[in-house]
Formats: C-alpha cells, structure tokens, sequence
C-alpha cells in the first residue's frame, strides 16, 4: 500500500540548493527538516541562543501547522548546539515551549552550522492519527 506523501517548503534559500523541503507527511506522521533562526536573508537574535531557539521552534511549529498539526503532536526533537555553554538557554527554550507536550529530545553539540552566526538548530517530528492531508 502506498501512503500519500506531501510536502511544504519554507523559505530557506538552501532548500532548491540542497534539494530537500521544510517538511514531509506520510501516513500519520510530518519530519520537520533543521530550523534555525535564519529570517529574509540574515540570522535573528545573533548572540542569544534561547532566542534564536525560540526562533527555530517557530519555524518549525509554522511547518506543523500547515497539515492541521500543532505542538501538542510533537513527539521527538533534536537540537544541535554551537557550543556546550549554550544547552542550558537551548534546553530552558525548548522546555518553555513544550513542557506541557514533553517530546523525545536529544540535543547534540557539534563543531558549526551553516552560518556561524547561528547558535542552534532544531528539528521536530510530529504524529496524528488518522491525519488528513490538506
């Protein structure tokens, strides 16, 4: 059985560079690609990572939301960080965001993102079942 599998894109000027959209439903479930705080061509809140984490769920919580989603779905996110000391900022974010919901989360340090001045990075993963495509 095939599922029907749609997309939505965003507005990252590397999603036709790179070839992949912001996010994709099959079945009952919608994979949100990496959101950071990247808005019009420059990166918002530089020097703030709870910010730019808030930033990021915004993005992402956006995509969810256009399958009929919101963050009560989420069931699994990932945060990738700059810089250890940050986790704490990005860690208090995300719970002010989703406590309430309390996904899967793994939040990873790695060595850069795209834009240095980029701080974090979030992706989400969200469930419905019996979702209905629009």
């Amino acid at each position: 059985m095939t599922q029907d599998r749609r997309h939505v894109g965003g507005y990252s000027p590397w999603e036709d560079q790179y070839g992949f959209t912001r996010a994709v439903a099959i079945g009952d479930f919608v994979f949100v690609s990496g959101c950071t705080a990247w808005d019009d061509g420059s990166v918002r809140f530089e020097g703030s990572p709870y910010d730019q984490t808030v930033a990021a769920f915004g993005v992402a919580l956006d995509a969810i939301s256009r399958f009929g989603l919101g963050k009560a779905d989420v069931v699994r996110t990932r945060l990738y960080v700059t810089h250890a000391r940050d986790t704490d900022e990005v860690g208090r974010a995300h719970r002010d965001i989703l406590a309430d919901v309390r996904p899967a989360c793994t939040i990873v340090v790695v060595s850069a993102l795209l834009d240095s001045r980029m701080s974090v990075e979030v992706e989400v993963d969200a469930y419905k079942k019996n979702m209905e495509l629009p």
